[in-house]
This record gives C-alpha cells, sequence and structure tokens, in this order.
C-alpha cells in the first residue's frame, strides 16, 4: 500500500556526481509554537488605602486562544473570565486593552475585606497560575514636612463611616432598599456624604436616577456624627450590587444588596427592618412542638 507520493530530487555534488534524496509531498517543516507564558513585569505585592482602587496587573504572552481568569484565593471565587465579570460585586472589573498582553483587575473603593490572595490564570493543561497579594491599610502614610510642629490630617481609623447592619443585605423584588450609614466624626462633620452604586455615583439630578424614580437621600448632622440615609423603593432586579457610602471627611462604607425574586433568606429586608424571617420560623417551631406535646 502506498502512503504518499514519493519525490526523487538530484541534488549535485561539488566533485560532479550527484545524490539521491527523498521527500514526502505535502510535508511541512515542523516548529515549535509560542505557548502562553506569563511576564512578570508588575508588582506582586500591592498596598491599597481603603475606598481607593487597587489594579492587580498580570501580562500574558502569546495566549493565543487560552482564556485569561482572575480568582479570588480564599474562597475559589472566579471573578472575571476573558473580558467578562462573573461576580455580583460591580467594584470588580477586568481591563484588557485591545491586542495587548494586559489583563487587569481592578478593584474600585477597596475595602478591609478584599485583602489577600488573587490569582490570575491562563486555562492551559495544566493550568497556569500567577498569584496576587493584596493588602489594605486605612489611611495613607503622613507626607514628610518642613514644618516641626505640624499638624497632619489623614482619614485613619477613627474616622470612619459605617453602614447598619450586616455586610450582605438580602431585599424582595418591589420591597423598599434601606441603607443607614453613620459618620462618627463628630468635631468636624463631613461637608457632604455621596452614594455609589457599584462605579456610578448616585447623583439624584442625573437622567438615569431621575427616571427611574423612588429614590430618596436624608442627610442628618448632629453632635454625636452624620447619619445618611438611602432608600430606594420598589426595588429591581437592577438594584442589585454594591453600595459605598462616602463622607468627605472619613473612610467609606460598602455592602452588597441582593434583591431577589420570590426568595426568602433568613436576612431579608422588610420594610427596612432585619430579622422577621427568623421570628416567624421560631414562632412556627414553637407551635409545632406544643401540638406535639399536647
Amino acid at each position: 500500500m502506498l502512503f504518499g507520493h514519493v519525490v526523487f530530487l538530484f541534488v549535485g555534488k561539488q566533485d560532479g556526481g550527484s545524490s539521491l534524496a527523498s521527500v514526502v509531498a505535502g510535508s511541512k517543516p515542523t516548529r515549535l509554537s509560542n505557548k502562553p507564558d506569563f511576564d512578570d513585569i508588575g508588582p506582586r505585592n500591592v498596598t491599597a488605602i481603603v475606598g481607593q482602587t487597587a489594579e492587580l496587573n498580570c501580562f500574558v504572552k502569546h495566549p493565543g486562544d487560552r482564556v485569561v481568569s482572575w480568582m479570588r484565593k480564599r474562597d475559589l471565587h472566579i471573578l472575571t473570565s476573558s473580558i467578562y465579570t462573573y461576580t455580583g460585586d460591580e467594584r470588580f472589573s477586568v481591563k484588557h486593552p485591545e491586542a495587548s498582553d494586559e489583563w487587569t483587575l481592578k478593584i474600585d473603593y477597596v475595602q478591609q475585606r478584599d485583602a489577600g490572595v488573587y490569582e490570575c490564570q491562563v486555562n492551559t493543561e495544566p493550568k497556569m497560575n500567577l498569584a496576587f497579594v493584596l493588602r489594605v491599610e486605612e489611611s495613607a502614610p503622613v507626607p514628610a514636612t518642613t514644618t516641626p510642629n505640624a499638624i497632619h490630617r489623614t482619614f485613619n481609623s477613627a474616622a470612619q463611616a459605617k453602614i447598619v447592619g450586616p455586610e450582605d443585605v438580602y431585599v424582595k423584588k418591589g420591597s423598599t432598599i434601606s441603607l443607614t450609614c453613620i459618620v462618627n466624626v463628630q468635631s468636624t462633620p463631613p461637608s457632604s456624604v455621596s452614594w455609589h452604586h457599584g462605579g456610578d455615583v448616585m447623583d439624584f439630578d442625573s437622567p438615569s436616577v431621575h427616571r427611574r424614580g423612588g429614590v430618596s437621600l436624608d442627610t442628618e448632622k448632629t453632635e454625636s456624627g452624620t447619619t445618611s440615609r438611602l432608600l430606594v423603593t420598589q426595588a429591581r432586579l437592577t438594584d442589585s450590587g454594591n453600595y459605598t457610602c462616602i463622607p468627605s471627611n472619613a473612610n467609606p462604607a460598602s455592602v452588597m444588596v441582593h434583591v431577589l425574586n420570590g426568595e426568602h433568606p433568613a436576612a431579608m429586608q422588610h420594610g427596612g427592618s432585619c430579622g422577621v424571617a427568623p421570628t416567624i420560623l421560631s414562632a412556627t417551631l414553637t407551635l409545632v412542638i406544643s401540638n406535639l406535646l399536647r
């Protein structure tokens, strides 16, 4: 059986003779293709300040058709895959300029809970990964000065906003999202307190908020501190995401709001109060036990 055409070539020699060489027709010279590789040119230990933006820079050479992803190590949660984000926390995004080797994980309004190890991954076999460590500090270092007795003001842990309640808030679709932010700076109240939904400022004069309606903000300044209350009525599924309270003179605070469609987790808000579901469950169990003991 013939497994290919054989072409005979006469190759001239220096002594005037000839030699016979055979080449299988259709064969191509083999060439090793470039494989994906990390270009380890960016810092692997990154420090960010609470409320600022953190960027973890991963560079992948020759990715080909491979997919580059970012994973949070502590809970093995895939945050991004290619240019898409796979988390409900809108503070996270990926930056990838077209035709570049850069795959940067961007975290807006960094919080203390964001500290930890993140992995840049390429879905080769076996999988490639490069670890990055994010450290989060309460305030920036005090800058040097030539004035010996100068007083430095910086946002440290004592100047901190706090959103009342748990870090994850669950509300039912159509109900009211009620968030209360307390700023504990008493001597000098903040000149302003702004709210952000994901990366967008909740500007009540903006067309998007104006069209949506049902959003109100009330800020009260007293001797004990400043309180800012955000109300979003008739909650929609698109109202889910990260909400950040940002005072002008203190570190910000964030919560994750989950608007659910027909689900009833124990921590769901009901008209601005929490803990209703556990109370109903407890009462139901008590009634069942009482009937069994009769």
